[in-house]
């Protein structure tokens, strides 16, 4: 069911393997940190990102901390677009994606995949709108700008914009503008006129370009996203050098929590940002993120009969079927006691 919803065919496979490989190759270089250079005799490991943002900013944190190399491995971070990114892990072209809004729906659709860790449960996207537009009702009739059709960016603007009293259906145009900071350059030149954006281009838009904030997600409803997704298979078949990645990113996330100078130093590299940026953009994201990984049953649940209803699904999966944070327990468990011990 999967595979011809999706149109996986031998051939098609076959030349978007050749382009996926061809993706590896390159785009590791773009999303290197500064300053880390590979080990040798390490094992290569592939994990894709939807973006140079705060949702993957474990991964970069385990990149620059060396946590990745601590394991044995050689880590390489690729920027994928997410339904790209899912069918590349399915192929086994890649070995763990972030994409988990995208992944989680591929999995209620009958994808071979496994969520093993969760970044954040809080949707950080506020709506950006032009100078000129100063509440939600003056946006009725205008153009809003998305990366794509029914991700979790498209899901925080029609929130929101139905929280302001408009209907996203029929009182506003969606069009996908691209990324985080396509949306932010299509909103300067006027060819759309508000976005659902994430930090820290929220923070860019309103001290650069004195753009207007007309309203926040982050409280109102749960939004899982960044993390860990893999394919069943890969897990059977990789699984020390899965469990390996997973440690570093828990200890990533670890620091995180535990250490706000040093990580607002990394984003501010990360991100090209300046220090106040990278420093609010840290504080304004940190309540969004989960402590160690795993997310809350009644949290997920949540999430997947909301999930269940934007697809128009005729049953929600059970969260079982989606999620599997032993793995996750186990290293966080690993992790205490080593507290424990230097202490």
């Amino acid at each position: 069911m999967f595979r011809s919803m999706y149109g996986f065919n031998q051939r098609s496979w076959i030349r978007r393997s050749l382009v996926l490989r061809r993706i590896l190759g390159l785009s590791f270089v773009f999303l290197m940190m500064p300053g880390i250079v590979s080990a040798q005799q390490l094992t290569r490991s592939v994990v894709s990102v939807a973006s140079r943002s705060m949702s993957a900013i474990e991964y970069f944190l385990a990149q620059d901390k060396g946590y990745f190399r601590d394991e044995g491995l050689d880590v390489k971070l690729v920027q994928i677009r997410s339904n790209v990114a899912v069918a590349a892990a399915i192929a086994g072209e890649i070995d763990i994606l972030d994409s988990i809004p995208t992944a989680i729906s591929a999995v209620e659709r009958g994808a071979p995949l496994k969520i093993l860790a969760v970044g954040f449960v809080r949707p950080l996207f506020w709506l950006v709108a032009r100078p000129e537009y100063k509440s939600v009702s003056e946006l009725r009739g205008k153009i809003m700008g998305v990366p794509s059709i029914g991700g979790a960016n498209h899901t925080a603007l029609n929130h929101l914009l139905k929280k302001g009293g408009l209907n996203p259906d029929t009182d506003v145009t969606t069009i996908v503008a691209g990324d985080t900071p396509s949306q932010l350059q299509a909103l300067t030149s006027n060819s759309i006129q508000a976005a659902a954006l994430s930090l820290p281009f929220v923070i860019v838009a309103r001290d650069k370009f004195k753009m207007n904030l007309l309203g926040s997600a982050i409280e109102d409803y749960v939004s899982i996203q960044g993390g860990v997704a893999v394919a069943e298979k890969t897990l059977r078949e990789r699984y020390k050098q899965i469990r390996g990645v997973m440690r570093g990113w828990s200890r990533a996330k670890r620091f995180f929590n535990d250490q706000p100078k040093p990580t607002v130093d990394v984003i501010m590299r990360l991100l090209a940002v300046d220090r106040g940026t990278a420093n609010e953009t840290y504080n304004l994201s940190k309540p969004a993120f989960t402590v160690e990984g795993v997310v809350k049953k009644d949290e997920a649940q949540e999430y997947l009969q909301r999930d269940a209803e934007r697809l128009r699904l005729n049953a929600v999966a059970p969260v079982s079927r989606v999620f599997d944070f032993s793995i996750q327990e186990d290293i966080n468990k690993e992790l205490r006691e080593a507290v424990k011990m230097r202490h």
